[in-house]
């Protein structure tokens, strides 16, 4: 909701444990509470933004105010609910296949065509092949000196220099094939090739009954 711009693709799980009829009407209803925030989100704005206007102040209030306003300019489209049975390999496709033929409608994203230098796909290529590698660990940590060092030993990147692999790496995190968090202090220098360990961790980490069985330890 604080993005400009932001398309958001609603799936529906679990599609296994539901009847056809449940899962049309499940559909309809998650659609209609997604229109239902959206229009309470809106009217919210507007009734903050009318407060801070008609407060005898206003001035004090100018930050709140621009940020406000920004918000309200934050346009969302809401794509129509995929419903998906994940122990089903062909939904997983489906879903796979709805999300790329959105992603390319260039309505939706008028910057999906870019044209990238050569070396981004060389880099990526590089990394890839560095991430299968036996010497790579399965959690595919890697600092990110040494990242540089491993790619500058290829020919073509030998003059690849830490300036432009970052805006490379930025890349790359935008399209989900490696993870770097360079906005974080203690992460900045630590570059993660194996975005799956992160979801398997998380998976072990943050679970809706964590606390139940951590206070079932004696």
């Amino acid at each position: 909701m604080r993005v400009p711009n932001s398309v958001v693709l609603p799936v529906g799980t679990h599609v296994d444990c539901c009847q056809e009829q449940e899962v049309a009407e499940k559909t309809h209803d998650i659609m209609a509470r997604i229109t239902a925030m959206l229009a309470e989100r809106k009217n919210n704005l507007a009734h903050f933004i009318d407060n801070l206007e008609g407060s005898e102040e206003p001035k004090f209030y100018v930050d709140q105010w621009e940020k406000l306003k920004e918000m309200e300019s934050c346009t969302l489209t809401i794509l129509n609910l995929v419903a998906v049975n994940c122990t089903d390999h062909c939904d997983i496709k489906k879903l796979e296949a709805t999300i790329l033929k959105h992603v390319k409608n260039e309505e939706l994203f008028p910057d999906v065509v870019r044209v990238l230098p050569p070396i981004y796909r060389q880099v990526e290529a590089a990394i890839v092949d560095i991430a299968r590698s036996e010497e790579m660990a399965d959690h595919g940590m890697m600092d990110l000196q040494y990242l540089v060092s491993k790619l500058s030993q290829h020919k073509h990147l030998a003059s690849l220099g830490r300036e432009l692999l970052q805006d490379i790496l930025r890349y790359l995190h935008r399209i989900g094939l490696v993870v770097w968090y360079e906005e974080i202090k203690h992460l900045e220098s630590t570059v993660f090739l194996q975005p799956t360990f992160l979801i398997t961790m998380f998976k072990l980490l943050v679970r809706h009954h964590l606390v139940q069985q951590l206070e079932s330890i004696s």
